[in-house]
């Protein structure tokens, strides 16, 4: 699989400079470039190693002014970070361009399967189970009665998606994830044990949503457990019963939302930040890194901490707290000082 500097300026709608009839077949970063190599420069801090690289193609943006001779040929665009992400979806359609259905897969006889799809070894396809068109089940998945699943969706191995479950288009779902599990509900009883409550909802995920390795969003136990349009959510996340989660979130990695929570659009939310129950995120709202919410959030707002606060709040309550142990050794110096002059 190869492009030519040529093939990759017109993808782009840029322009060559140098020799444009030059291929490359992998992709690199600049400061570790090597012949027949693609990369890219956005950042100028890494103007250094355009110089040296060994990549045959680097993609600039198109106001790059080189300093020095350039060895490798240039495409110059006008945002060469945004055009290289271009080209790397480009390149993982070809490198991942797999179509069939494995005669080691198990699909149930009233399973539809749409136009192109691929299913891999070792994939359960259970009854009523609807794939569409173009998406890749890659091996040992398990799609489970009812599953509805889009067109143009990547399913890695391993996933496992229980009944039920809607997936909508263009989706990714990475290996591991589980998709549809009981939410955590048990009645106390009088005995001190627990009485399992059924989980009779489902899960829909909504198109353009991302779902990161080992990360579980279980069912509702009733209604539906909702991940809106164009939301990412990282490696190892929990989502729990009857969570709704708005479009265009990103949500980082080993967060968890407890059940009955429901999260906003284009909230950014940090690695390890804790959701407590029953709780409402506005829209746009931004959570620090391990951060604990323990309460309703307007649109907007910004938080830090456990519980989370304003973050400008936080950080002077932490000056506080680092003064701590010296505050009470000299409230002890007082209080002795006041008993011996007492």
């Amino acid at each position: 699989m190869e492009f030519s500097a040529e093939q990759i300026a017109e993808f782009l709608q840029g322009t060559t400079e140098g020799d444009k009839k030059v291929k490359v077949n992998k992709v690199c970063r600049i400061e570790e470039g090597v012949n027949g190599g693609l990369s890219f420069m956005a950042n100028p801090k890494y103007e250094p190693y355009i110089y040296s690289t060994q990549a045959s193609v680097v993609v600039v943006n198109e106001n790059f002014t080189a300093q020095k001779p350039v060895q490798a040929t240039l495409v110059r665009v006008k945002d060469a970070y945004s055009a290289f992400a271009s080209l790397l979806e480009l390149y993982n359609q070809y490198r991942f361009n797999r179509t069939g259905i494995s005669d080691k897969a198990s699909v149930h006889e009233n399973a539809t399967l749409g136009q192109n799809v691929y299913i891999g070894d070792f994939t359960v396809a259970e009854k009523d189970s609807v794939i569409g068109d173009n998406s890749k089940i890659y091996p040992q998945v398990y799609i489970g009665e009812n599953v509805k699943i889009g067109s143009n969706v990547t399913v890695y191995a391993g996933v496992k998606i229980y009944h039920d479950v809607t997936i909508g288009d263009n989706c990714i779902i990475h290996s591991g994830a589980v998709i549809g599990a009981d939410g955590f509900g048990f009645a106390p009883l009088e005995d001190g044990s627990f009485k399992k409550i059924p989980q009779t909802g489902n899960v829909i995920i909504k198109d353009n949503v991302e779902i990161g390795a080992n990360t579980c969003i279980d069912r509702s136990t009733m209604g539906s457990t909702v991940i809106e349009e164009g939301t990412k959510i990282d490696n190892l996340c929990q989502i729990a019963h009857n969570v709704t989660i708005g479009r265009s979130t990103v949500i980082s990695a080993q967060t968890g939302a407890a059940g009955s929570t429901a999260i906003g659009s284009n909230c950014f939310i940090g690695g390890q930040v804790g959701f407590a129950g029953h709780i409402t995120i506005g829209d746009n709202v931004q959570i620090g890194a391990q951060s604990g919410v323990m309460s309703n959030t307007p649109d907007a707002s910004r938080l830090f901490g456990s519980p989370a606060i304003n973050p400008k709040e936080w950080m002077r309550a932490y000056a506080l707290f680092k003064k701590l142990p010296e505050m009470e050794k000299r409230l002890r110096e007082l209080e002795n000082h006041s008993k011996q002059n007492g």
